[in-house]
């Protein structure tokens, strides 16, 4: 549970890329625990909740995990629309969905506040042995565009929640100080850099 008087902050994520990549099977790895082989395709999009407790904050994730076919891409904008974070997610075993998870990017940095908070996320991390797109292509190009990375595993859960954990540190960073009361720097970062993932921008 949060401390009295700790910030309360209600955050609208939204997931985007190619249908295959994961979206789905993240988010339900996150909210219930759970990971599914065979995952049907999202229709248009699902919505889920979940609550995450940080020190100096609650967030309380509304998740749009947005259908990756192309025929729904024209309904995008209205779920990253307000958005406070977007995670942009690729297949390492695609380097279509590569490409097409830089193309969502483009289209977020023009389209969206700039104060959104965009994670780029290659998933699929248990496929090493399929893999295509090498981990420092997806590194190199989070790193040019000011992007949180991560490389994650619904199956095997690698990063998942340390991922989520990452956005609600930074959105609580960036929601307004209270007026009063005494605010602690230094907090060790626990489990950071675990796996590979790191953050980018400021």
């Amino acid at each position: 549970m949060a401390r009295t008087g700790n910030k309360n902050i209600q955050a609208k994520l939204v997931l985007l890329g190619d249908m295959g990549t994961g979206k789905t099977s993240l988010v339900l790895r996150f909210v219930k625990g759970q990971f599914y082989e065979y995952q049907e395709s999202t229709i248009g999009a699902a919505f889920f909740t979940q609550v995450l407790s940080l020190n100096e904050a609650t967030i309380k994730f509304d998740i749009w995990d947005t259908a990756g076919q192309e025929r729904y891409y024209s309904l995008a904008p209205m779920y990253y629309r307000g958005a406070a974070s977007a995670v942009v997610v690729y297949d390492i075993t695609s380097m279509d969905s590569f490409e097409r998870g830089k193309k969502w990017v483009q289209e977020l940095q023009r389209q969206t506040n700039p104060n959104l908070v965009i994670v780029f996320v290659a998933n699929k991390a248990d496929l090493e042995s399929k893999r295509q797109v090498q981990l420092e292509v997806g590194e190199k190009y989070a790193k040019e565009n000011g992007l949180i990375f991560f490389e994650t595993s619904a199956k095997s859960a690698q990063n998942v929640n340390e991922l989520f954990y990452e956005i609600a540190k930074k959105l609580a960073k960036a929601a307004p100080a209270r007026p009063t009361g005494m605010r602690l720097h230094n907090r060790p970062q626990e489990r950071r850099n675990r796996g590979r993932g790191f953050c980018c921008s400021s």
